[in-house]
């Protein structure tokens, strides 16, 4: 499966990678349900310990209707990261538009008691086109 959308950035240290993926069994474009699924990869390029405490998601249908999504962790853990560690997870998005995107942040705290936002940089979700 071809990603549709992806997005790469490196926040003091903390790589986020993300890429989106169109789940056309699980969509229903005639009923307006477009199914996405996406993969994360958070990576720690720094030389501090971080630990994820929550996120912040920032998603946006082609109509341009917003939509926050804040926890904690993400798919119930808080991972903690050494230096060269990564921890990756998948989670989806519905949407009723064939095309949005997704941007955020994770909110890390550092070995040293730093907190700070690991951007999460913008993505397509999209569905993809077929040419007859």
């Amino acid at each position: 499966m071809e990603p549709t959308g992806q997005s790469d950035i490196l926040t003091n240290g903390i790589r986020v990678v993300v890429k989106s993926f169109y789940i056309p069994e699980q969509s229903q474009p005639t009923e307006d349900h477009y199914f996405f699924a996406y993969r994360v990869q958070i990576r720690n390029e720094g030389n501090e310990v971080a630990q994820l405490i929550s996120r912040h998601w920032h998603i946006t249908d082609g109509n341009g209707q917003k939509h926050e999504v804040q926890g904690p962790g993400v798919i119930g853990e808080q991972p903690i990261l050494h230096p060269g560690e990564q921890f990756v997870y998948s989670s989806f998005c519905p949407l009723t538009t064939p095309v949005g995107y997704m941007e955020g942040t994770y909110q890390m705290v550092a070995e040293s008691q730093k907190s700070f936002d690991a951007q999460i940089a913008q993505f397509t979700l999209a569905m993809p086109i077929s040419v007859q």
